[in-house]
């Protein structure tokens, strides 16, 4: 898997060369996209078009009101637990950068978990979902603790069963890092993560350019909006101008995300929170899956075979775009790789 190498931006270590890394813990995907949809783009926005054959699941809101005195919601496939089903496998999703249960990707993960007979649920962050949190602060990628809390509860609850996990793209690095921190200790049996910004400095730089500012441009015009429905120039505990001013993922992040959520500046939340520095201290069975054509970060995000631990397996596509990964069918009928990729692995484990 040839890729192009280009500089790593911020202060993470470097990748270790022209080629795309392979190992025993780091390989090529089984992943081969539709003959009619192998540009990274159309991957990418491919799923996002309301399609008729989409499913959508029923889904149940309820409230975990948080340690902190915060509260987020969290949407349940069918219904809301019951003591009675106390040991059947759950899996929890975590959702990309303002997103929510309603994502394409979210809809097949749940019906895919249903068909399976497992429960399921996707954990909202905190002002997502169209549902307003309490406190003056928000969520980002580095944010475990209320994940943390969600799966303690879920035990404390009486939940026997096996608990699996599954996050996409931010939260996918949100999956990775908690893992990382919790090793041995994670309740997990196993976890599956997707279009991870594995080293959160490329997908900054990457986002800057080329078809990639489109991308960059809606996810700050969304991020703004929610910031203006959340704050105003008077509440707001950072620079309100500069937030409103900021035209890369790097100045809002260093505008708001960081003052916000107590980090220095952007590099220092960059640093603290990009998942591939806490890949060596996973010690879950878990699978990574990235595509080399994201267009939300770069090909060196990729770590060296050397510094994963032997929990984890990342298998890299040429293709696949970003959460995109439609392996055929017609284009009215599109046949999606993922959600039968990652409860295959997940129910390996089981």
């Amino acid at each position: 898997m040839a890729v192009t190498h280009t500089p790593r931006a911020g202060s993470l270590p470097e990748s270790p060369g022209e080629a795309a890394p392979t190992g025993r813990r780091i390989r090529a995907s089984a992943f081969r996209p539709a003959p009619w949809l192998r540009n990274r783009h159309l991957q990418t926005i491919f799923p996002s078009i309301p399609l008729p054959g989409v499913p959508r699941p029923a889904l149940v809101r309820d409230m975990l009101e948080l340690p902190d005195g915060d509260v987020t919601a969290i949407d349940w496939l069918s219904a809301l637990p019951d003591p009675a089903d106390m040991k059947t496998p759950m899996l929890i999703v975590l959702h990309g950068l303002e997103s929510s249960a309603n994502a394409s990707y979210a809809r097949h993960l749940l019906h895919a978990a249903g068909t399976r007979g497992w429960r399921a649920a996707v954990l909202h962050f905190r002002d997502c979902g169209d549902y307003p949190n309490r406190l003056p602060r928000r969520y980002h990628a580095g944010e475990t603790q209320d994940f943390r809390y969600f799966l303690g509860k879920l035990r404390r609850d009486g939940h026997e069963a096996p608990l699996l996990a599954a996050g996409f793209s931010l939260g996918g690095n949100v999956l990775l890092k908690y893992l990382g921190e919790s090793g041995s200790e994670a309740p997990l049996v196993a976890a599956a993560a997707v279009s991870v910004p594995l080293n959160l400095h490329c997908a900054a730089e990457a986002l800057k350019h080329g078809f990639s500012k489109v991308y960059q441009h809606y996810l700050l015009s969304r991020m703004k909006r929610s910031v203006r429905r959340k704050f105003d120039r008077h509440t707001a505990a950072f620079d309100w101008d500069r937030a409103m001013r900021a035209r890369t993922f790097a100045e809002f992040d260093d505008a708001v995300t960081a003052p916000l959520h107590g980090f220095a500046d952007k590099q220092d939340y960059y640093d603290r929170c990009s998942s591939i520095r806490f890949l060596d201290r996973i010690a879950r069975p878990t699978l990574v899956l990235n595509a080399l054509d994201d267009p939300f970060m770069t090909p060196e995000v990729i770590p060296r075979d050397d510094a994963v631990s032997d929990a984890v397996t990342i298998e890299v596509s040429e293709r696949g775009g970003h959460v995109g990964f439609i392996e055929g069918g017609p284009p009215w009928r599109p046949r999606y790789y993922l959600p039968r990729r990652i409860v295959e692995f997940l129910d390996s484990h089981l």
